[in-house]
């Protein structure tokens, strides 16, 4: 017996013809119990959305290590606030007396003392934990942070915050001492992890929406998030300073950033100024009208919501179960054919591993649909058990995506049509139809009637006009929104930008080795003190893995609504983003993490709920024991890593489609047993972004793939929207010829380069239309500084071009 991938037991033919009856029996039930799991598993009741629930994703923002430090926040506060206010309480101030001791310790923060500041800061960060010492309930606490947090926003804390910010991020000292230090600890990032705190609680807490806001409040919202996403602090959007934080530590110059704390400010800056995936299709349905196309078909976001999750493809056990169940049929008496229909349905998937494929590839009637059917020794077919209503499944009407079809879809189905029947082609035209078959007259209507154009077409179309007409064409007009703000910003150090945060992810990723060259991402959580029990290990250990966790959250969050934004914006500007995430191997690091026990992974339980905040400051703790760490939390999932793994599926598809060059990168990495296990998370979203990545390159697998995988093919046809005309199961696809990926994307990469510099290099203009002097004299007569090694070589050069090279000067006259 072997071990296959993801531990399974593989059992081969003549192992499993060695199994006694009665063994061979219980083995198989065994198994069944393994793979309930995966085969008998509920839909995962996750719903995806721009961010967990407001608790969460404050109780996210803070390692465990970090736990004492609430306390000491809270004496900062108690200290400053007994010298300059009466022995009242906090929470029984008036709104005057608040804002005067708000504006106290924002004077605080300009002291020249490090020590003092730092107190200071800690005392703002406790007010914008909610003043917790003197609340009873977790609720309580977010209310007085709601307030808190506003009152600070009024006075203009965020400015200062950032202004410190900037000091510590230009901190050499620091950065110096940092890189000499061998084990770097939480103690390091003392200052930037308060301020980072703050800045991060309140763009999350202001950003959430809430009726009961009060009129100022909202007014407020909106003049924040113009500020953040506009040049104002050091001529560049909050966005852009933190990417600068960003590559600086992964450049090994700033090792003590705190780089989780980063990566989430980041995520909830680019969120709340850009906006979320709702916004996203207001926009684009606003972007529609406004270029006179139709409307859409569809909101892709509710046609999700309202998918069930396929039954993933069976295990080995399964399998084994049913070829159990052939053999035993196969020494039967003669059998109704009523009986028969139902068993010869077949469905040939099989188990991702290979040597299974190998175990069985001599069998071709190896495998039937995943169906138990109740066949004992001595009866032929159980009477139909009964259904109470409630039980039965029912299956949607029609397919859940309205089909589409693309301009150049229509055209080559008229050119092939045309060379077929008559033998001449018309190049673009799509409307005559003279001489083609009634037949093919209904086929272009209904080709028509699904046609869709999308934003991005005309968006090129447009780029192609100012191309060609550079003069004559006018200026462009720019919507100075706050996606083209931060592209602007980003534009100048993009490559590098992505680079740092796939490093990051690959660091974070729990399918990576630990290296001595890769990044320390744990800077921020390793306490000073290394644990000396094993239950401060086992502490240490969670808090670990849930830290990675979570910048894999953010930074698969950032990519996908940077990559989506970008694409309603300017295509050019997604597709320099995408070319670079490409250039520095995002694909084949995507699917590296993929390539891990995915429902393990959905399934962790890297969290101790009674240490989350808001929980750890209002609650007694209890006393944590070893039991109560390995226990977890009671959920059916993680939703992080749930929430981390669309996201990442997401990222892929957006950088797959429709690009030839990079769907053979999936086939050359051997995609698609690593997608196919995927399947086994039973989400419908989750589901949807895996078949739409196996459907891309299904015609490049061959046809034993497709037939031994007819499972996952029938659940591509049912789920993933249908392109008419595409032949995406049969392999036809003239696309598909793999000379010219290489050209593809060299001519991509070409016309990006022509739009940023037509629209964002001004400086440079193009130099074909820039003014030419023709004038000998005057051309002549120009100075020109020659280089000094230059001048110090002159007579080698004279002898090597001039002297020793033979002019014919007939030739130079002709």
């Amino acid at each position: 017996m072997d071990v296959g991938v993801g531990g399974a037991l593989v059992v081969n033919n003549k192992q499993r013809a060695m199994l006694p009856n009665k063994g061979r029996g219980e083995f198989i039930r065994n198994q069944r119990k393994d793979s309930e799991g995966f085969s008998e598993s509920p839909d995962l009741e996750f719903e995806y959305a721009d961010t967990d629930r407001w608790a969460a994703e404050l109780s996210e923002l803070y390692s465990y290590t970090e736990g004492p430090e609430f306390l000491l926040n809270k004496k900062c506060f108690t200290e400053d606030f007994r010298t300059h206010v009466t022995d009242k309480k906090w929470t029984e101030l008036d709104a005057t007396q608040h804002r005067a001791h708000a504006m106290r310790l924002l004077d605080g923060l300009e002291v020249t003392a490090r020590e003092k500041r730092l107190k200071v800061a800690r005392a703002i960060l406790y007010m914008a934990q909610g003043t917790f010492g003197e609340c009873c309930s977790e609720a309580e606490v977010q209310h007085w942070m709601r307030y808190n947090i506003f009152l600070l926003l009024e006075v203009g804390t965020f400015s200062a915050l950032v202004e410190l910010l900037n000091m510590e991020i230009d901190n050499s000292a620091a950065c110096s001492s940092a890189v000499r230090k061998p084990a770097i600890s939480l103690a390091d990032s003392t200052d930037l992890r308060v301020l980072l705190n703050i800045m991060y609680l309140m763009v999350e807490t202001i950003q959430q929406e809430d009726e009961a806001d009060k009129p100022e409040w909202r007014a407020a919202r909106e003049t924040f998030k113009t500020e953040l996403g506009s040049p104002l602090y050091n001529n560049e959007p909050i966005s852009v300073m933190l990417f600068g934080m960003v590559t600086k530590f992964c450049s090994g110059h700033a090792p003590h950033f705190p780089m989780k704390k980063v990566l989430l400010l980041l995520w909830k800056s680019i969120l709340f100024t850009l906006g979320g995936f709702e916004q996203l299709q207001n926009v684009k349905i606003r972007r529609r009208e406004e270029l006179g196309l139709p409307p859409l078909p569809e909101d892709s976001i509710r046609v999700i919501r309202n998918m069930r999750a396929a039954s993933p493809p069976a295990s080995a056990s399964d399998l084994i179960e049913q070829q159990q169940k052939r053999a035993r049929r196969e020494h039967k008496a003669l059998i109704k054919q009523d009986n028969l229909d139902a068993f010869n349905e077949k469905d040939p998937y099989k188990s991702d591993d290979p040597r299974e494929d190998e175990d069985d590839n001599d069998d071709n009637d190896n495998s039937l649909e995943a169906e138990t059917f109740p066949l004992e020794r001595d009866e032929v077919m159980p009477p139909p058990i009964p259904h109470p209503p409630s039980e039965r499944v029912s299956f949607p009407k029609g397919l859940p995506w309205a089909p589409k079809v693309r301009e150049k879809d229509i055209e080559n189905f008229l050119e092939s049509s045309r060379s077929k029947f008559i033998g001449y082609t018309l190049g673009n035209d799509t409307d005559t139809v003279v001489g083609l078959p009634r037949p093919i007259h209904e086929s272009i209507k209904t080709l028509k009637q699904h046609k869709y154009i999308s934003v991005a077409e005309i968006q090129i179309r447009k780029e192609e006009e100012f191309q060609k007409t550079p003069l004559s064409g006018g200026e462009e007009e720019v919507d100075m929104s706050p996606t083209e703000l931060l592209y602007q910003g980003i534009l100048p150090s993009l490559p590098q930008y992505m680079i740092a945060l796939l490093k990051i992810l690959l660091a974070a990723a729990p399918t990576s080795k630990a290296k001595t060259d890769s990044i320390n991402i744990l800077a921020d959580v390793l306490p000073e003190e290394m644990p000396t029990t094993v239950l401060q290990s086992m502490k240490l250990g969670v808090d670990v893995n849930r830290h990675k966790e979570i910048i894999v959250k953010a930074i698969s969050a950032i990519l996908l609504l940077l990559l989506k934004h970008f694409k309603l914006n300017h295509v050019y500007q997604f597709e320099y983003m995408a070319q670079h995430l490409v250039f520095a191997n995002c694909i084949p690091l995507i699917l590296k993490f993929f390539n891990q026990n995915i429902m393990s992974y959905i399934t962790a339980k890297n969290s101790i709920s009674v240490l989350d905040f808001p929980h750890c400051v209002v609650h007694d703790l209890p006393e944590l024991t070893a039991e109560s760490l390995e226990a977890g939390d009671n959920n059916q999932f993680c939703w992080r890593n749930l929430f981390s793994c669309i996201n990442l599926l997401r990222i892929l598809n957006k950088l797959t489609k429709w690009k030839h060059s990079r769907t053979m990168m999936l086939v050359v990495f051997k995609s698609a047993p690593i997608l196919k296990r995927a399947l086994k998370v039973k989400q419908a979203m989750m589901q949807l972004y895996v078949l739409k990545l196996l459907k891309v390159q299904t015609k490049y697998l061959g046809r034993q793939w497709r037939k031994s995988n007819m499972k996952t093919m029938s659940a591509i046809y049912q789920k993933v929207r249908h392109r008419l005309n595409d032949d995406w199961a049969y392999g036809n696809d003239l696309d598909a010829r793999p000379w010219d990926f290489q050209a593809e994307e060299c001519a991509l990469r070409a016309n990006i380069e022509r739009f940023n510099s037509r629209r964002y290099d001004k400086g440079q203009g193009n130099p074909d239309f820039l003014p030419v002097d023709n004038c000998l004299q005057s051309v002549l007569g120009q100075r020109v500084e020659l280089p000094e090694d230059f001048q110090m070589n002159y007579d080698l050069w004279l002898e090597r071009e001039v002297f020793s090279k033979p002019i014919s000067w007939e030739e130079l006259l002709q």
